[in-house]
């Protein structure tokens, strides 16, 4: 997986550690008591900021060095020579150096809670720079249980636990991000979910990736997502009125791609009595040169003008005769062969009417097919509750479950 937006950390104390003009002369640069130094190193600690403030930062870290090896050192001789080690540190962008010395300005006595709040975020930013992993983890971590961090904090530490390699880690972390935000109503980062979903990969977990692209479907339904779906279920088909149905999915969500497939999809739906939706695969797979061979085209041509034909007749009042005699039959099969012929004409209100009947009426061969069917027609309708209720209806057949549990991340993501 390529991740973006890594954190720079060029700018992160540019605010922060603002020298000015100021570390023993014209006012201290952090709210400190005031302290006095040694005259020795006070003078050697003058010359440091000068040079440092000069830009001459290779001589003034020859001084802080100088400085920090003297006798009769004091914490606030301390402090103060840290703050300029950070400061020419940053200003040359040795953040190897810099960390360090950070975390020890971060913690001494001299510094302040805001500016403490303030170095954790960028020890974890710049541990981050630095693959550093375990620290930006420790770091981000502590800063965004104290409220100090951005908001792009909690993606710094996700990718921390991802690039160390940590897979376990990212999903628990990730996951966690993912819950909180659907439980406030909002909607789950992308990164998070694709982070969770290739540490599942790493790990071999199918469970995991499944239901981690489950998710990815629901919140950001790309045809790469639904494509993964949709023919891991393919495997699992063993008759053709379920292959129809896997069909029709794919095609909904726009990832019927091979010639073949369209065509099996139109043979199907007329064989089902469903010559409308067969003409609208074959014109809309026409209409995009998906027949690459004089052949598969000629095929599909054929079917098409089949196709037209029987809905011909049916739109001529065929349909209307037997939608009546199927009425008055006391058991439901006519009706849902009726409600799937409208489905393809998209009278999705007809349609939901005919296998509502049919259901009510009962003796039906595929009770769940009856049900997945209804549900795509709710859904086609725009009545998304009515569609979920039918898709949690659908039992006893694996592969219809598996495509109604499909069709129910649909109406989700329609949502």
């Amino acid at each position: 997986m390529k991740l973006k937006g890594a954190l720079a950390p060029a700018a992160v104390l540019g605010a922060v550690l603002a020298i000015g003009g100021v570390f023993l002369g014209a006012g201290p640069a952090y709210a400190a008591p005031p302290q006095k130094l040694t005259r020795s190193v006070g003078l050697k600690l003058q010359a440091a900021q000068k040079d440092i403030q000069k830009g001459n930062y290779a001589a003034g870290l020859r001084l802080l060095d100088q400085a920090s090896a003297m006798p009769k050192q004091t914490p606030y001789s301390r402090h103060v020579a840290t703050q300029l080690y950070v400061f020419a540190y940053e200003k040359t962008n040795n953040y190897a150096k810099l960390a360090p010395k950070l975390e020890q300005l971060r913690d001494d006595p001299y510094t302040s809670a805001a500016q403490k709040a303030q170095f954790t975020v960028s020890l974890a930013q710049i541990y981050y720079t630095l693959h550093n992993y375990p620290k930006a983890i420790e770091y981000g971590t502590e800063a965004i249980q104290h409220g100090w961090a951005d908001a792009q904090m909690p993606t710094l530490v996700g990718q921390s636990y991802y690039l160390e390699g940590n897979w376990r880690g990212t999903i628990q972390y990730e996951k966690g991000l993912i819950d909180a935000a659907i439980k406030q109503g909002q909607k789950p980062t992308k990164q998070a979910l694709q982070l969770v979903q290739s540490s599942c990969q790493h790990l071999n977990d199918n469970a995991c990736l499944l239901d981690s692209i489950e998710q990815l479907v629901v919140y950001y339904p790309q045809p790469q997502y639904w494509q993964y779906l949709i023919y891991k279920t393919l495997q699992t088909i063993k008759s053709d009125r379920n292959l129809l149905e896997a069909y029709r999915l794919a095609f909904d969500v726009g990832v019927m791609q091979q010639p073949h497939e369209f065509i099996n999809y139109a043979e199907l739906a007329i064989e089902a009595n469903d010559p409308g939706e067969a003409e609208t695969v074959l014109t809309k797979a026409l209409q995009a040169n998906v027949f690459t061979t004089a052949s598969s085209k000629a095929k599909a041509e054929r079917l098409l003008a089949d196709a037209k034909q029987k809905a011909a007749k049916d739109l001529a009042g065929g349909l209307a005769s037997t939608a009546e005699a199927a009425a008055r039959q006391s058991t439901g099969g006519s009706d849902i062969r009726v409600g799937l012929a409208y489905y393809g004409y998209k009278q999705y209100g007809k349609a939901v009417q005919e296998f509502t009947q049919g259901i009510a009426k009962g003796g039906l061969r595929n009770l769940a097919e009856a049900h997945l069917l209804l549900g795509i027609a709710e859904l086609k309708a725009g009545n998304r509750s009515a569609a979920l209720q039918a898709f949690q209806a659908v039992k006893g057949d694996p592969t219809l479950q598996r495509l109604a549990s499909l069709w129910s991340l649909r109406a989700r993501s329609v949502a």
